[in-house]
């Protein structure tokens, strides 16, 4: 048998985390046994479904390097089959319409609440119609089997057992004619040979539900993997007040798609105590039954401890690709006027904990300055300070070669000759050229400025901080 999952997000939001974690273990898992991973778009929900949340789910996916077999199968696009599959279960007896209105759903639920009663459809329109003209409007709803019991077992959650008698007729296609949720569902699954179903548990509830149509279809059942919900820092449901909670938004806030992609495989999942895991460590190690029961603990800091890893330990090409990213956000899409991203990556990854943070510290080599930090110019622009930039500007002119090591030597020597600390050159020097006190070494900092833009930088801070 050849394992087939899938990942079936609902367009009606950005893909968030807990959906991205679903992905990543569809998808690994798909990997892990050389099978197929599909990406179906489950957008019945014409109301609420939009291109901008379609967009955003596949971009998310691309970003973070999930790459599907098969799809985006998109269910608004299949509803020619769901009305034939409709249709057979119709003409089979296992499925009927339902002519009721909502007021009377609406009594007949509140009378089974006032008697203590689970609410569920009473069957009214199981088998006599006669009270309702053909043309009224109608449900279609799949006969659900009165007795027995549904039974299976989950990867995560163990054996689950619910009685038929507790769950009632579902509604398989609305009065407008359009199908619903779970009976598209069990058709796409049973279509596209899905094998394992891993989701989140607040699908539980429906897979009973769902285990009864494949049956009543006379089509195999997956297996079932339900994921336990992610929780805030503070132990909350992850929600919105949690901060960045959208994949992309982590892209925004100046993580690399490494980083949280290993986030996310440990949330639910573990091998030992390993906490980092290249992406082949990952397909070769997960499994279904290393997923932990209890709910996982979204940690920030974490997250950042392993963005910070990636920064430093990944190709600086590689990491200047979301650098040059970060840079076009903010206005800077021009980048031949400057250094190269990937120099730019390895003077500041050890400096920076998002590339969010570098590429704004990084803004003065592709841009002119146009302020001075004034904090650093209290701090470090004193009596005397103009004298430094002078003489630092006529050593810095006669230099031949325009590398890190060169400028450092040039600068120790304008130091010791002055009879000062390096800070007391170094710093000034750093405001002139960057408007910073903040930058990686004085030779690295001015290799990355460039040697024409070092010297006219200084000479305008001599002007600036001289009148």
């Amino acid at each position: 048998m050849t394992v087939k999952t899938r990942f079936a997000p609902s367009p009606t939001g950005f893909l968030h985390v807990g959906g991205a974690r679903t992905a990543l273990f569809s998808w690994l898992y798909a990997q892990h046994c050389k099978g197929e991973f599909v990406l179906r778009i489950e957008d019945t929900d014409r109301e609420r479904s939009t291109q901008e949340a379609i967009d955003a789910i596949i971009e998310s996916m691309k970003w973070i390097d999930l790459k599907w077999d098969e799809g985006p199968y998109y269910q608004t696009k299949r509803f020619d089959r769901y009305r034939e599959v409709i249709d057979q279960l119709l003409k089979e007896g296992k499925a009927y319409k339902c002519y009721c209105s909502k007021e009377r759903l609406e009594k007949m639920r509140e009378e089974q609440m006032k008697n203590g009663q689970k609410p569920r459809y009473d069957g009214h329109c199981r088998n006599d119609h006669s009270e309702h003209a053909p043309d009224e409007p109608y449900v279609i709803r799949f006969r659900n089997p009165d007795d027995g019991i549904v039974a299976f077992d989950d990867m995560v959650k163990g054996h689950i057992e619910v009685k038929n008698s507790e769950l009632d007729d579902l509604i398989i296609q609305r009065s407008d004619g359009t199908p619903t949720y779970n009976f598209c569902v069990v058709v796409d699954d049973w279509d596209m040979g899905i094998t394992h179903v891993i989701r989140g548990d607040d699908h539980v509830n429906n897979t009973p539900r769902q285990i009864n149509l494949y049956k009543a279809l006379g089509a195999p059942v997956p297996v079932f993997c339900h994921l336990a919900m992610i929780l805030g820092d503070d132990g909350a449901k992850l929600s919105k007040r949690h901060g960045a909670v959208s994949v992309m938004q982590y892209r925004e806030d100046g993580y690399l798609p490494e980083a949280l992609v290993n986030y996310l495989v440990r949330l639910g999942w573990s091998h030992g105590d390993q906490e980092i895991f290249t992406r082949q460590e990952m397909i070769d190690l997960f499994t279904l039954d290393a997923i932990t029961k209890s709910a996982s603990g979204f940690n920030t800091k974490k997250l950042e401890w392993l963005n910070a890893h990636y920064m430093k330990t990944l190709p600086a090409e590689q990491v200047a690709k979301e650098l040059v990213w970060h840079l076009n956000r903010i206005g800077i899409t021009d980048l031949s006027c400057g250094p190269k991203p990937e120099d730019v990556v390895r003077n500041y990854c050890e400096r920076t904990h998002t590339l969010k943070e570098m590429a704004q510290k990084a803004a003065c080599y592709y841009q002119d300055i146009t302020e001075y930090d004034p904090a650093g110019v209290k701090k470090w622009i004193k009596e005397g300070s103009v004298d430094v930039l002078k003489d630092s500007l006529e050593a810095l002119k006669s230099l031949s070669d325009w590398n890190a090591p060169s400028i450092d030597k040039v600068l120790e020597e304008v130091a010791a000759k002055r009879e000062i600390g390096m800070g007391k050159v170094g710093q000034p020097l750093r405001i002139a050229v960057t408007g910073s006190a903040m930058s990686p070494g004085i030779g690295d900092t001015m290799m990355l400025v460039g040697r024409d833009r070092t010297l006219s930088r200084i000479q305008k801070a001599i002007e600036h901080f001289g009148a």
